[in-house]
C-alpha cells in the first residue's frame, strides 16, 4: 500500500495574513493594535488598500506603530476587492518588494480597502484572513451572514466598547455568528478590553505557528453566496 504520509518543506516567506471587512470596522485600528503588540515578537510589515487615496498607510504611519518604510500603500484605483480578489497584481508586487527589503519577516499583514459583505481575499494573495464587522453596522449584520462572515478563518466583531450607545446586543452577534460558522472562530473585540485583544494576538501567534509547521493550508471563502440555477431539473 502506498505511503501517503509526507511532511511540508519550511514556508520560505512570512505569513501573509488578509483583513477585509465594511468601510469604517476598525480595520485600520486593528492592524495597529496588532502592530503595537506583535512588533517585539515578531518582524511586521504592512500593505494597505485605498481606492485613490493612502490615507490608511499615512494614518498608521502617524501612529508611530512600525518603522514607516514598513508600511506601502496600494491605490487600487477601482472598487477594493478588484485588487484581493480578481487581480491581485498590485498588492502581490507591494509584498514581494517589501519581503525582499526586510527579509526575514515573520508576519505580513495585508490590509483590503473598505467594502461590502462579499469581498473576500483570493488564496492566491493571503494564507489566512480576518473579516472584521463592527457593532456600530447594526446588530443584524453577523446573522445575514455572507462569505467573510461564514467562512473567514477568524470573525472580529469590533468595537464592542460602543454597543450600549448603539443598543446592540454583543452576546445575540456572538451567537448569531457562532450559527452561521460553524464552529469557525469569533473574538468580539475592543481595543480598550485588554482580554479582547489578547485573544487576538494568540489566534495570530497560533495561525503563524501552524503556518511555519506546514500545517496552514489557505481557504478560500469565496464570494459566492448560496445560490440555484433556473435551468436546473429535478431527477427521478
Amino acid at each position: 500500500m502506498p505511503d501517503h504520509t509526507h511532511t511540508h518543506p519550511a514556508p520560505s516567506r512570512p505569513l501573509r495574513l488578509g483583513i477585509a471587512g465594511p468601510v469604517g470596522t476598525g480595520k485600520s485600528t486593528l492592524i495597529a493594535t496588532l502592530c503595537t503588540r506583535l512588533s517585539e515578537e515578531l518582524q511586521i510589515a504592512v500593505v494597505t488598500n485605498d481606492i485613490y487615496t493612502d490615507e490608511d498607510a499615512r494614518l498608521l504611519k502617524a501612529a508611530g506603530v512600525l518603522p514607516v518604510d514598513r508600511i506601502k500603500a496600494v491605490e487600487t484605483g477601482a472598487c477594493p476587492h478588484t485588487a484581493i480578489r480578481d487581480d491581485v497584481t498590485a498588492n502581490l508586487i507591494a509584498v514581494e518588494d517589501l519581503e525582499e527589503q526586510f527579509a526575514p519577516l515573520d508576519l505580513m499583514l495585508i490590509e483590503s480597502g473598505g467594502d461590502n459583505l462579499t469581498a473576500t481575499f483570493s488564496p492566491a494573495l493571503v494564507d489566512a484572513q480576518i473579516f472584521c464587522i463592527d457593532v456600530a453596522g447594526g446588530g443584524d449584520v453577523a446573522r445575514k451572514g455572507g462569505p467573510g462572515i461564514e467562512r473567514a478563518d477568524l470573525l472580529i466583531i469590533n468595537k464592542t466598547d460602543l454597543a450600549p450607545y448603539v443598543e446592540v446586543d454583543v452576546e445575540q452577534m456572538l451567537r448569531d455568528a457562532g450559527d452561521v460558522r460553524a464552529g469557525l472562530p469569533v473574538i468580539a473585540l475592543s481595543r480598550h478590553v485588554p482580554e479582547s485583544v489578547d485573544a487576538l494576538c494568540d489566534w495570530v501567534r497560533s495561525v503563524r505557528t501552524a503556518y511555519g509547521e506546514g500545517r496552514s493550508v489557505p481557504q478560500d471563502p469565496g464570494p459566492m453566496a448560496p445560490h440555484s440555477h433556473g435551468h436546473e431539473h429535478a431527477t427521478g
